[in-house]
């Protein structure tokens, strides 16, 4: 019986390929969760800061790729990996990473539900990662435009947020206790949009800035919103409407923005509610 030569995928590999044909970029990880690959700066601590520029692996999420070819020599570099990480915050779905924890004395799920609660937001139907440990990962998209930061714990005890700069450990990965896993029913779903006031949330505060500031009389927010993308509509409107008023242009801005958004074909009661959400978060007439 003839013998195949080629050698089988390392399963590490395999689901990491299987990731980056969803446009996802991945790097190889440890069994620890952390980036496989050691930066070829480590033997020089006076080298300038290189997030890659140099051309050499070993720069941790800035090596992320969805390019097969790219991939594959990752994990070549690294055939000890026995999982890959998810970049967050990178096109085309600008992952936001929601970590609901199992911190002793923490309840990161019914802390969420309660923050949904509070600030009138629903949770969607996103793709769900399970964590060895108990805990889940929320897949969620954000604007384009806008780069949320990791955080740990600063939403609620136990809840921590991957961002711009962060990655997710992705589903088929093994570490030292035990496998990630799509919970069930929710591995073909495509990331969720991030509820509007829960984006709020995940941003820092914005300073305040004088009425001078805003020369250009908001027309760089009304951009914003009439060039959102189906998906993004109603989290561009809530950002730029925040935005407005923390510039004192709110009450001015209403029915532009209105009008913006309803360009995009946004739904004029998904629109109203919407700008009313953001002129209460921001103090404003409701």
């Amino acid at each position: 019986m003839a013998t195949s030569h080629r050698q089988a995928t390392p399963p590490a590999l395999a689901h990491a390929l299987s990731a980056a044909a969803r446009g996802l970029a991945v790097i190889p990880l440890s069994r620890r969760k952390l980036p496989a690959l050691r930066s070829p700066h480590h033997d020089d601590p006076a080298h300038p800061p290189c997030h890659g520029e140099c051309g050499l692996p070993g720069h941790g999420v800035h090596d992320a790729s969805a390019d097969p070819a790219r991939v594959r020599a990752l994990f070549a570099a690294a055939p000890w990996a026995t999982g890959y990480g998810i970049a967050c915050g990178l096109p085309p779905h600008h992952l936001i990473g929601v970590d609901l924890d199992t911190k002793p004395g923490t309840d990161s799920p019914a802390a969420l539900r309660a923050l949904a609660v509070r600030h009138e937001f629903t949770i969607p139907e996103t793709v769900v990662v399970l964590t060895p440990s108990g805990g889940r990962h929320l897949w969620l998209t954000g604007p384009p435009d806008v780069a949320v930061p990791n955080s740990a714990s600063r939403l609620a005890p136990g809840i921590d947020i991957r961002g711009a700069g962060g990655y997710l450990v992705g589903p088929g990965s093994r570490g030292t206790r035990g496998t990630y896993a799509t919970a069930p029913g929710t591995g073909r779903l495509r990331p969720a949009p991030c509820p509007p006031a829960l984006l709020h949330l995940l941003l820092p505060p914005s300073p305040r800035p004088a009425r001078a500031h805003s020369a250009d009389g908001g027309a760089a927010l009304l951009h914003f919103v009439r060039t959102a993308h189906e998906g993004e509509r109603n989290s561009r409107l809530f950002w730029a409407a925040c935005r407005a008023w923390e510039q004192g242009l709110g009450a001015a801005l209403a029915a532009p923005l209105l009008d913006a958004a309803l360009d995009t074909g946004l739904p004029e009661p998904e629109a109203r509610a919407t700008l009313g959400s953001a002129a209460r978060r921001a103090g404003g007439p409701c």
